[in-house]
């Protein structure tokens, strides 16, 4: 058997369906996990049809059940190996309109699917990694995980958890030959977060006001950034959260104006 075993959590659409698929193409055998049964073996069957391999695990990644039967099954089709894990699961809903207005359940829900189960995956599926002695784990945090977002602290707060959990594992299992890397992605064009959505009418031409590159990010985008932190080009890459996000994060507030007459970080004059 050729190409790596690579574990792709949350991998039928959006984000997880680019990586997923771009694994595929590359020769690698991905297992799937969705909760999304229909939506999971669709893009498997995408994969195989362009000549990959995948095996689909079918469950809600936020059940410690759901992440053995996935450790255990990447473990069946794989021979033994993980190679490689995504954790690619995150969500900034149950949302509220502010803090004050959120409740104790909230955290929790948004605890489990943003922060818990990326903590359960990577236990369960490391020490595969450290017997082996190579490995690669990437997680999905994001760019709000480094700036203030209005109405999400509690989301921002778990994904800041992700990018610190990532650096200290990171520090961790060097050693034993893994590394484990993060993308922090901002504005991508999926089902969770489509261009119409973000628009809510604007003109697109507004787009490259406030997003550096001119456009919304596109599923292959994060997922060429998690096929290069996987592989052996960032085999001296550890312990960063790397953001895709067209320079959102580096703008850090400032727009380009309209008039296309330089920048200005007032909103209102761009």
């Amino acid at each position: 058997m050729t190409g790596r075993v690579v574990v792709v959590t949350g991998g039928a659409t959006g984000i997880g369906g680019g990586i997923a698929r771009r694994f595929g193409r590359a020769g690698d055998l991905v297992v799937l996990n969705d909760i999304d049964a229909e939506a999971a073996e669709r893009t498997a069957a995408d994969i195989r049809a362009d000549g990959g391999r995948c095996a689909v695990v079918v469950g809600d990644v936020r059940s410690a059940g759901t992440v053995l039967l996935v450790r255990d099954e990447a473990l069946r089709v794989g021979g033994g190996r993980i190679d490689v894990l995504v954790n690619n699961v995150g969500d900034f809903r149950p949302a509220s309109r502010t803090f004050l207005h959120s409740t104790e359940e909230q955290w929790q829900d948004l605890n489990e699917i943003n922060l818990l189960h990326v903590l359960r995956m990577c236990h369960a599926v490391l020490p595969i990694m450290v017997d082996q002695g190579s490995g690669a784990v990437i997680n999905n945090s994001t760019v709000e995980a480094f700036r203030g977002i209005p109405g999400h602290a509690v989301y921002s707060a778990y994904n800041a958890g992700v990018s610190a959990f990532t650096r200290s594992l990171a520090v961790e299992v060097a050693g034993s030959g893994v590394r484990v890397n993060a993308i922090a992605p901002d504005l991508a064009d999926t089902g969770q977060t489509p261009a119409a959505a973000m628009l809510r009418g604007r003109d697109p031409d507004l787009l490259r006001t406030w997003v550096p590159v001119g456009r919304f990010g596109r599923p292959e985008d994060y997922a060429a950034v998690v096929e290069f932190l996987a592989g052996e080009g960032a085999g001296f890459v550890t312990g960063q959260t790397i953001p895709v996000d067209g320079g959102t994060l580096a703008a850090s507030g400032w727009y380009a104006r309209a008039d296309r007459k330089g920048w200005t970080n007032l909103p209102n004059e761009a």
